[in-house]
């Protein structure tokens, strides 16, 4: 991004000011008063000595050491080239008068005697020689590359060697006026406040393109570089001289880092190096990340397919010097489930047959994974399940989110952290400041959700919402539809006169946590899912303590437990020993399934996803929005590029005074790669497309997909043997997971017959 002109401090608004000093969810009424005087300092942008220091690092960048300005390259004055002149003059002196004396007088000097006085060079001489002499960075003593700040000054005035505090992004300045003493600066020993440190100004550079220029002060609303910050500073920091500021709200980047590979050295020595590269690269490249997976992998995560290409480059040339083994792109996809399809693949009604397939299919994976005692389901979608000790019940059914509501959801991820964060601290009796702005975007998502739930279905869905997940925040809702059970919602935090009313059942946690990990790897491929509710229908408890229950509970309890009853009955011809003894294994095996909490989890978890797989599943691509601009004559070959790679345009428009045409389409991230080099290399060069993230979309067609009607046997045959596109995707997911893949490798193989006698 190029900036025409930078804006000034001075013209930064008030309200500005203080979302700028309230990070995450600090009100700026709760700061304390030190740090509300901060906001004039910000206004004023002054460069007095009074005026505190304050400055906001953007990121970090890397320059080579010979490019900083007391390594570079200097012009010599008039003076300077004259004493030169001299020194390579007496120089040349000395080799003639060496070059006169001949092989006798060589052979009369013995190893105690020395050149005479007068050829050798000067003590003074030599003091100018060495002064002049080219300063050049040490290979082996100094690094070859440093990190320079990107920073700019907010207030006061900021100086060369000056020291001053370094703000993370959690840290709280009334923490700082408890722990520390009055009049306290950087320069002071002993300084232990959470998410604070300091650090010193060891150069300050004008940044002048690819130039630097050493100042040894900059004044307020200037920007400038700043060398010594990397030990203190990872991407973004606030600096400043006063510890009562606040730091500032991170910068927010149009990129997505979507994109990720393994990254692994080939020898494994070498490890520690990798691990410094790494480390350099995610401090150096404010859009790559660097992740370490729970099996220990190095994951590198990037933007795209180039941006990839080139933090890859700078890993091996760069920061880390060393030969890496890459894997292959991991892009990611979601799982959601759709409305029943009303025609099937040769546009025919449909009826109810898939919703039947579909029932009969999960009923034989359910009684393939020996669940089919505990698994009851019918042909709504709806799902009971019950604990393996027999003392929970729970009925689950799955549904597809309209997807506007998906998209909100998505996009406000940030607010419902913070919505949960605040349920949390009232759960636990905890006083949290809440900024007045954002309990005030926490009622318009509520109100946005009321408009867009909208149908019977729907009917006082918001207040019924549950929790949120996966992580409590994701895209995806758990509805509470037990007419007995009346819990706090979500929403609790802008009532909490309402919550307290409201009492939470024992074990509640356990049914968020099983919604938390059914959301968060799905039973297509472990991806996470997107756009789905979870209805709650049914919660029973039948505890072991308390055999008494209402009579329709004991009536579903005793329905899962026919299969035991009949086990039993077999064993009514065991002597009375035998039986006593056969009571005491029954009461010492009660407890051999764990705890109560942990079954529920377990039981959740498995209703949603057998409530998932009871409806039409598909799989969500991550999708680039690809802008190409081309001529007229290559305009076919850019459609061929983009259909072949399951592309689709949106529209085009042709730029007014050129014969250039504007095509904005979307592709899929998963075959974008070698997207660039084709289209360049089809249309000679004159057509070049740029790739940002955009959404995710459903991919059309099933993965589970077989021909059922008697019209979609006759138009793709017995087999169906066509490429699914979905399922070409999910199959590459789970071999990369190693989760079994359904797959013939051989069909309709028969023994070779050679009907000649063998020679």
């Amino acid at each position: 991004m190029v900036c025409k002109k930078l804006p000034s401090p001075l013209d930064m608004a008030s309200e500005r000011v203080e979302k700028l000093m309230s990070v995450g969810a600090r009100r700026f009424d709760s700061l304390p008063e030190q740090t509300k005087d901060l906001k004039t300092a910000f206004l004023q942008c002054s460069s007095g000595e009074s005026a505190p220091v304050i400055i906001f690092v953007a990121k970090m960048f890397v320059v080579e050491t010979k490019a900083l300005p007391q390594f570079r390259h200097r012009h010599l004055n008039q003076e300077e080239i004259a004493q030169r002149r001299e020194l390579a003059r007496q120089r040349h002196a000395e080799k003639m008068i060496a070059s006169k004396m001949g092989p006798e007088r060589d052979k009369d000097i013995g190893p105690s005697d020395s050149v005479p006085a007068e050829c050798q060079p000067t003590g003074l001489s030599a003091a100018k020689m060495e002064s002049l002499t080219q300063k050049e960075p040490e290979e082996d003593g100094e690094q070859k590359e440093v990190f320079i700040a990107f920073a700019r000054v907010y207030s006061g005035t900021v100086k060369k060697g000056q020291r001053l505090f370094v703000l993370g992004p959690k840290y709280d300045p009334s923490q700082a006026l408890r722990l520390l003493p009055a009049g306290c600066t950087a320069s002071d020993d002993g300084l232990k406040v959470p998410h604070l440190s300091c650090c010193s100004m060891e150069n300050l550079y004008l940044l002048m393109g690819r130039e630097l220029e050493e100042l040894e002060e900059v004044p307020a609303g200037n920007i400038l570089g700043i060398r010594g910050l990397e030990e203190s500073v990872l991407k973004s920091a606030t600096l400043s001289d006063s510890p009562v500021c606040p730091p500032f709200t991170p910068l927010n980047f149009e990129a997505t880092p979507i994109v990720r590979v393994a990254i692994e050295p080939k020898h494994p020595s070498e490890m520690p190096k990798l691990v410094r590269g790494m480390r350099l690269l995610n401090q150096a490249d404010p859009c790559a990340e660097v992740l370490i997976q729970e099996t220990g992998e190095h994951v590198l995560v990037t933007a795209g397919e180039v941006h990839l290409q080139r933090c890859l480059d700078d890993l091996r040339d760069r920061f880390a010097k060393i030969e890496i083994s890459v894997s292959k792109p991991i892009i990611p996809f979601r799982e959601t489930v759709i409305r029943p399809p009303k025609v099937d693949m040769v546009n025919e009604d449909l009826g109810r047959q898939q919703k039947v397939a579909v029932i009969h299919q999960v009923k034989e994976e359910a009684s393939q994974a020996r669940l089919s005692d505990t698994l009851h389901l019918v042909l709504d979608g709806l799902v009971t399940l019950t604990t393996p000790n027999r003392q929970a019940l729970v009925s689950v059914r799955a549904g597809p989110l309209p997807p506007e509501v998906t998209g909100l959801l998505e996009s406000s991820s940030e607010l419902i952290r913070t919505l949960e964060l605040m349920n949390m601290s009232l759960r636990e009796g905890r006083p949290m400041d809440v900024n007045p702005g954002t309990l005030e975007d926490i009622v318009k998502l509520k109100d946005q959700l009321k408009n867009l739930f909208q149908g019977w279905k729907w009917r006082n869905a918001v207040e019924r919402i549950w929790a949120f997940g996966p992580r409590r925040y994701g895209p995806n809702i758990l509805l509470n539809n037990i007419k007995e059970y009346n819990r706090p919602s979500v929403w609790q935090c802008l009532d909490p006169a309402g919550a307290e009313a409201a009492v939470l059942r024992d074990l509640d946690n356990s049914i968020i946590s099983g919604f938390q990990l059914a959301t968060l790897s799905g039973p297509m491929c472990e991806e996470p899912l997107m756009g789905v509710c979870f209805s709650i229908e049914r919660w029973d408890m039948l505890s072991s303590a308390n055999p008494v229950a209402p009579p329709e509970q004991r009536d579903l309890m005793e329905e899962f437990s026919n299969t035991h009853e009949v086990s039993q009955s077999t064993s009514e011809e065991m002597t009375s020993g035998s039986n006593k003894a056969e009571q005491r294994f029954d009461s010492a095996s009660a407890d051999c399934y764990g705890p109560v909490s942990g079954q529920l989890i377990a039981a959740t978890k498995e209703a949603c996803r057998h409530a998932f797989q009871a409806q039409p599943q598909r799989l969500m691509a991550a999708m680039y929005t690809c802008d190409i601009m081309a001529t007229a004559e290559v305009l076919g070959r850019v459609y061929g590029v983009l259909g072949k790679r399951e592309g689709r345009v949106l529209h085009e428009e042709m730029k007014e005074g050129t014969d250039m045409f504007l095509i904005k389409a979307v592709l899929p991230i998963a075959e974008s790669f070698g997207f660039a080099d084709e289209i360049r290399k089809r249309t000679s060069g004159l057509a070049s497309p740029q790739l940002v993230f955009s959404h995710w979309e459903v991919i059309s067609s099933d993965p589970y997909w077989v021909p059922t009607t008697e019209e979609e046997y006759l138009h793709f045959g017995e087999k169906a043997d066509s490429e699914n596109q979905a399922l070409k995707y999910m199959n590459a997911v789970r071999r990369r997971k190693g989760l079994y893949v359904e797959e013939k490798i051989v069909e309709h193989a028969e023994k070779q017959r050679t009907l000649g006698k063998n020679k």
